[in-house]
């Protein structure tokens, strides 16, 4: 609840975590919100000025702009979701391991990790495409293969930042188990960080899902995504540009929610950070 009030307290942070909450909410509850069905073709509609019925026009097969703006959300947004919590959950695992026993534990984990990150990132997921095929899932699974070894790196470094503290070895020195020294004393005082770089890089795995799908490699017709749409409306980009206009500002105004929400985060969460937010704001006020 704290958190929350320190948030509430900046007006961008409250408005970039209500533009959060409301994509959120709507695409879970896409069937709900959305005026048609984003699949139904009709073609004596294609191309259609927006009216009451379609607010947003149709597409090159008369389906509905809005609808598939709705429900591409599930794509660009909750399934990356989905993808980085599993990127987190799979490198805190050796992050906390290296980080915490150090030594030979340390060595191995960080020169895997090592090897993972020589890889090009991009090249990497064009290589798993390559392998598994086209389509959402191989992009995420490309992605979680490329980020978690990035995750453990930062999740050492900040473990290691903690391990000798003296509330931790007084732990150790009193026969407290590892496991339970990690997940009681460690786990918490992380977790602001791990919170701070996993909504930095929220935003941008968005925009590399889009930019795959822009390319062809991600969702496949007929689903509807935003990158895909960009790239169906391509074609009459001079001539209606309000079909690329509409992906492309949900991409732009979630993307800067998430990263203006990720700032205010960091400032949150860190005293000092907060302390001097306080203070500039306070002279601006005066």
């Amino acid at each position: 609840m704290t958190l929350l009030k320190h948030l509430l307290k900046d007006k961008l942070a409250a408005l970039s975590l209500g533009v959060i909450v409301v994509t959120v909410v709507v695409g879970i509850g896409a069937p709900l919100f959305a005026p048609h069905d984003p699949e139904e073709v009709n073609m004596d509609l294609r191309y259609a000025a927006s009216s009451w019925e379609y607010l947003l026009g149709n597409d090159h097969l008369g389906r509905c702009m809005l609808s598939r703006l709705i429900y591409g959300i599930r794509p660009s947004v909750l399934w990356v979701f989905v993808a980085l919590v599993l990127c987190i959950l799979i490198g805190a695992i050796p992050g906390f391991i290296a980080g915490y026993f150090r030594g030979k534990a340390d060595a191995v984990v960080m020169r895997i990790c090592d090897m993972m990150l020589s890889f090009p990132g991009y090249a990497m997921t064009l290589a798993v495409v390559g392998i598994l095929g086209v389509g959402l899932g191989n992009i995420l699974i490309a992605l979680v293969l490329m980020k978690w070894a990035w995750f453990a790196r930062v999740i050492r470094t900040s473990v290691m930042q903690y391990a000798e503290s003296e509330y931790v070895k007084f732990s150790k020195a009193s026969g407290v188990r590892d496991i339970q020294i990690i997940y009681r004393h460690l786990v918490p005082v992380t977790f602001a960080e791990i919170a701070v770089i996993s909504s930095g890089s929220f935003g941008s795995t968005i925009l590399q899902v889009s930019g795959f799908s822009f390319l062809g490699l991600g969702v496949q017709a007929p689903a509807a995504e935003w990158g895909m749409m960009l790239n169906e409306a391509r074609e009459v980009m001079f001539s209606r540009p309000e079909l690329m206009l509409a992906p492309g500002l949900a991409i732009m105004v979630v993307v800067s929610a998430i990263n203006f929400l990720s700032d205010a985060l960091q400032v949150a969460l860190d005293p000092k950070l907060r302390t001097s937010h306080n203070k500039l704001q306070g002279k601006e006020v005066a």
